[in-house]
């Protein structure tokens, strides 16, 4: 059999085969960052293969500490100058502009339907994949090594990764930003010790981020660390649970102290690989009892914001428990949780689902669960979760038909849980892809609004379904007709017409106003 040896530029040390603990603090943050060495690389050739890799990143961490400004002196957390001198503050220009860094249709205080484009949207920026994403993937190790980084998994480096976010987030010009606590301070040999870094990196975000910027939304990391290998809420294991609880406690806890608007739950590792050694209804009641905990622990401390699920079906897991909308919705039925909680939509979630995000957003909204929206998108080639930026147009309108139907998603918004392709390496990268995918949302909030004006699919919907407007029809949707009422009624009308429906005048429609 293989195993995973992480090779990695977050520590030099990084070559590790053995001890998963210490593999893990060498992993980055987010998805797949690693490459997959099979065990024939423990030969001593596949060592030295190894160890002059890593050099190799070791070296050119070394030699990348600071050249965004050849003049800054970068020692520990400081860093003198801009992160970003060549990136100008992002401003709106119009659809004929052929500047690449303004956006042609995101103008943020423009109104559209009584309500400006940036309280429609209510864009935020995902810290895992902007400052932690390093291009690694199962077959490659890391392409991506940012100038402000030393190489090392410091709290140092964390907090100069931190003003780097906060110049991130002026230059492109919103007021939110998203968070996993394991992102934005590392892990400690114990929870004393994680929660004082966290401490120590969140007392400087809440200093850089002033008055004008907050959390979107914080959340704890229950998925990465070996510990949480059979789920962190269903694990197995009741020291795991315990953990779990206290890592979820102080990452509300710090949410909350930032202003934070919302706390997310994404079970990763809620799940199964197989039934054979899993008891599902007992995994299930510890995950309602955990949620029911969170719930409480957020009356305690005072917290206003929103808890909100993001539901997926599977990966890392074979079967996750929250697989879809309309799974997560029976859940917090089940275990009378509805009200307490609300749900984060990932579109590329609900294509691994099966689902378009527009059907999974509508499922949402009609339930009254629409909290909040991942806005990326996966590939429909690639059956796995490629967490790309939103570009395309018609999806993006159908998106905002579901928002605008929401009234907005206050407190919750648009967060880019979204990654740069592999193959993306320059800085000026990461300001492109989110311009890309600001615009592509704000251009699918103009499509949608011309479409409710124009009034044209609503009236074709409104026709079709007509017939329930009157008489029996009513009272079916009033839940006054019986079976007994329906037949007679059958029996006087006799054999029913059936009108067409329309499909290809409504796509018609739609797309032309793309």
């Amino acid at each position: 059999m293989g195993q995973y040896a992480c090779i990695n530029h977050d520590k030099s040390s990084c070559v590790l085969t053995h001890l998963a603990s210490s593999v893990y603090q060498n992993f980055s943050l987010m998805h797949s960052d690693c490459l997959y060495i099979s065990s024939s690389m423990r030969s001593w050739g596949g060592f030295l293969f190894l160890l002059f890799l890593n050099l190799g990143f070791s070296i050119a961490s070394a030699a990348q500490s600071c050249p965004a400004n050849l003049e800054a002196k970068c020692d520990g957390d400081s860093w003198e100058g801009e992160f970003f001198p060549e990136i100008p503050k992002i401003k709106y220009e119009g659809p004929k502009s052929t500047n690449p860094l303004s956006y042609k249709w995101y103008n943020a205080d423009e109104e559209i339907l009584g309500k400006k484009m940036k309280d429609w949207l209510r864009f935020s920026v995902a810290f895992w994949h902007t400052f932690r994403g390093t291009g690694a993937d199962p077959f490659g190790a890391p392409t991506k090594q940012w100038p402000w980084e030393d190489g090392t998994n410091s709290v140092a480096m964390a907090k100069r990764r931190m003003r780097a976010n906060f110049e991130f987030i002026d230059k492109l010009g919103v007021d939110r930003w998203c968070f996993h606590d394991r992102d934005i301070a590392p892990d400690g040999k114990t929870i004393a010790e994680s929660n004082a870094n966290l401490d120590e990196v969140v007392e400087l975000a809440k200093e850089l981020q002033g008055t004008r910027i907050k959390p979107l939304w914080g959340t704890a990391q229950l998925f990465m660390h070996p510990r949480y290998m059979h789920g962190a809420a269903t694990s197995s294991e009741v020291g795991v649970y315990a953990y779990a609880a206290a890592q979820v406690k102080k990452a509300m806890e710090v949410t909350h102290y930032l202003g934070g608007e919302n706390f997310v739950f994404w079970g990763g590792r809620e799940g199964y690989q197989t039934l054979l050694n899993t008891d599902m209804q007992r995994e299930l009641d510890h995950l309602a009892r955990f949620l029911q905990a969170a719930v409480e622990h957020k009356k305690k401390i005072g917290f206003n914001g929103t808890l909100l699920i993001e539901p997926k079906p599977q990966e890392p897991t074979k079967h996750q428990y929250d697989w879809d909308a309309a799974t997560s919705f029976a859940f917090l039925q089940k275990y009378d949780l509805v009200g307490e909680f609300k749900l984060n939509i990932e579109c590329n979630h609900a294509t691994l689902s099966g689902h378009s995000c527009y059907h999974e957003l509508e499922t949402a909204r009609i339930n009254g669960l629409l909290g909040n929206i991942d806005a990326n998108t996966g590939d429909p080639q690639i059956g796995w979760d490629t967490d790309q930026f939103l570009t395309d147009i018609g999806e993006a309108t159908l998106v905002m038909l579901s928002v605008i139907k929401n009234d907005g998603l206050a407190p919750g918004g648009f967060n880019f849980d979204a990654k740069l392709r592999r193959e993306s390496t320059d800085v000026e990268d990461i300001f492109l892809a989110h311009i890309s995918g600001m615009d592509t949302l704000a251009r699918g909030l103009r499509n949608a609004a011309k479409l409710i004006e124009a009034g044209s699919l609503e009236e074709l919907l409104r026709k079709r379904y007509q017939s329930f407007d009157f008489e029996i029809g009513a009272l079916i949707e009033a839940g006054k007709a019986d079976f007994a009422t329906l037949e007679k009624k059958a029996v006087e009308w006799g054999e029913p017409s059936v009108a067409s429906g329309k499909q290809e005048l409504a796509e018609m429609i739609f797309q032309s106003a793309l």
